[in-house]
């Protein structure tokens, strides 16, 4: 769900007028929603760690201090540019569906839908093997190093912000549901307040095990064989061979080119070609002619992301079910011209899904997007999540992870290619991005939010591109979000709202704030790196 957080906060400063300056550095940047987790990174750079070091021991601090939003027992995706080869590289480290995990069994559950939590939403977690992954290929120092920032937070404890202290409180009532969930987060049955001091001890034991032991002590290890017993008495489907046998997959990045830059996201099982499809469309219109304020000018975004979402709802599956000759299709020019023709100037349209799918993804998502750059010109986009807030709601043993509930995005619609079936990938909402400028990194950046994602990405790109704002106000300028209606963000005019009601769209009463946003953007002529941190989060952009 789509939960207006901050909001008192954010009334104190209208979007549309504030924004602060960027962080600028010259030999190394990170830019994460958590403080901590912020300087975690640059202490890896200032010793001597490259962009992917720096990245992988903030992911780990957020899975520590942020972990409403993302953790240990979640997903991660990323795209890695490497200076040595002048290559970009994507990671897919998602979890498939356990192996006992049919339309079937669900059916004989008498289920007509996934639960949104509990055991039976609970897929096989991926971000440890993606860490483990990305510190292989291409880090300098071991996992055990990047670990230890994370490790000293989880046993000693560290102080909540409070962004995250109030999403924690919307959390509480569902994690008092499990004891093993109320006896990790919950302080005396209640939500930690900002500025009160937090740890997860068993959580701590957990990374030091996985810092001893490496990646096969999560998937084949004690810490394996820990969850699978608690699924297996909760009566889940995730088992220890559905651990043991989980790998990561270094993937090619999709493209397409906008006004001269290269964008670049991840293939499915992520909404990346969502993006990809809405800035094809965009490019046929002078975006940067309108006052990006107008009811014009949101009306074409909305128009244009009816139109790729509904591709995305009827398409967007495991790898293996969506076929290349129509992802290419989906992101190519041609398809665009033919379905920008479809957009009336001054009415809202209501499009069909393509095909004959009934599956949306629901507008919520509870997500960390993280990116840094080094002196070496190296940098990466990294995205994590658990999906809900604490996931599934339930702690795997005593492990002090929560454990991810990704596996509700499946449909249990067999005609759908997004069907729950043993070993795949589910329809995935989390998109890292990176933009290309004459071959070299422009911008590297990730909105957070769940189905807000893809279209976040277009709202900020357009702010870059077309509108030429620096990295800290594209991120900070009001947003909308369209999903069963239109919700706009503190900051846009009434008149706005009532031209875009005369024209057919709904809006919705929830003015947001609509998710994150951290980006780092590379000068093609000084290399100077310049950060940006969504003020709708705690974090920050801190550089060297």
């Amino acid at each position: 769900m789509t939960r207006a957080i901050g909001l008192a906060a954010l009334a104190l400063l209208p979007l549309m007028s504030y924004s602060r300056s960027p962080v600028i550095a010259r030999n190394g940047l990170v830019a994460t929603s958590q403080p901590l987790a912020s300087a975690a990174g640059l202490r890896v750079l200032q010793e001597g760690g490259n962009a992917i070091d720096a990245a992988v021991a903030a992911a780990a601090v957020l899975s520590v201090a942020e972990p409403t939003m993302t953790g240990v027992g979640g997903d991660l995706f990323a795209i890695v540019y490497d200076a040595r080869t002048g290559r970009l590289h994507g990671l897919n480290a998602s979890g498939r569906a356990p192996r006992a995990a049919t339309v079937d069994a669900f059916r004989a559950r008498k289920l007509e839908d996934i639960p949104s939590g509990g055991p039976l939403s609970v897929s096989v977690p991926g971000a440890v093997d993606g860490w483990a992954e990305l510190m292989e290929r291409f880090g300098s120092i071991s996992l055990a190093r990047a670990l230890e920032p994370a490790m000293a937070y989880a046993r000693d404890g560290f102080a909540v912000t409070p962004v995250i202290a109030e999403q924690w409180e919307s959390a509480a009532a569902t994690l008092a549901k499990d004891p093993a969930a109320a006896a990790t987060f919950l302080i005396d049955g209640r939500a930690p307040r900002a500025g009160e001091i937090f740890a997860n001890p068993k959580l701590a034991v957990t990374l030091q095990t996985i810092a001893r032991e490496g990646r096969d002590a999560f998937y084949r290890g004690a810490i394996a064989k820990t969850i699978a017993a608690d699924m297996a008495r909760r009566g889940g489907f995730l088992s220890a061979d559905d651990l043991a046998a989980h790998r990561s997959n270094w993937v090619e990045p999709l493209s397409t080119s906008y006004r001269g830059h290269q964008v670049y996201e991840l293939p499915p099982n992520t909404q990346g070609f969502a993006a990809l499809e809405m800035l094809n469309i965009l490019e046929g219109f002078d975006m940067a002619s309108m006052d990006r304020g107008s009811a014009q000018y949101l009306h074409l975004l909305v128009e244009a992301k009816k139109i790729a979402y509904a591709d995305r709802d009827a398409y967007l599956a495991d790898p293996g079910a969506v076929p290349d000759a129509l992802l290419r299709r989906l992101i190519s020019k041609e398809y665009a011209a033919a379905r920008r023709k479809e957009i009336d100037l001054s009415k809202a349209s209501t499009f069909s899904p393509a095909g004959t799918a009934d599956f949306a993804a629901e507008a919520r998502g509870d997500t960390v997007y993280l990116t840094a750059a080094d002196r070496h010109g190296n940098v990466i986009s990294l995205i994590q999540s658990l999906f809900s807030s604490f996931g599934s709601g339930i702690v795997g043993g005593d492990t002090g992870i929560a454990l991810h509930n990704r596996g509700s995005l499946f449909s249990l619609d067999p005609s759908h290619p997004n069907a729950i079936g043993p070993d795949k990938r589910p329809f995935h909402t989390l998109v890292p991005a990176m933009v290309m400028k004459d071959g070299k990194p422009w911008l590297s950046f990730g909105v957070m939010g769940g189905d807000h994602q893809a279209q976040g990405h277009v709202q900020v790109l357009l702010n870059l591109i077309d509108f030429k704002m620096d990295v800290q106000a594209a991120g900070d300028a009001p947003r909308f979000n369209h999903g069963g209606s239109l919700s706009l963000e503190d900051g846009f005019t009434d008149a706005t709202r009532e031209k875009l009601k005369a024209m057919g769209h709904v809006l919705a009463e929830n003015n947001g704030p609509h998710g994150g946003y951290q980006a780092i953007l590379i000068d093609p002529r000084t290399k100077s790196l310049s950060g940006g941190s969504d003020r709708r989060k705690d974090g920050g952009a801190v550089g060297y």
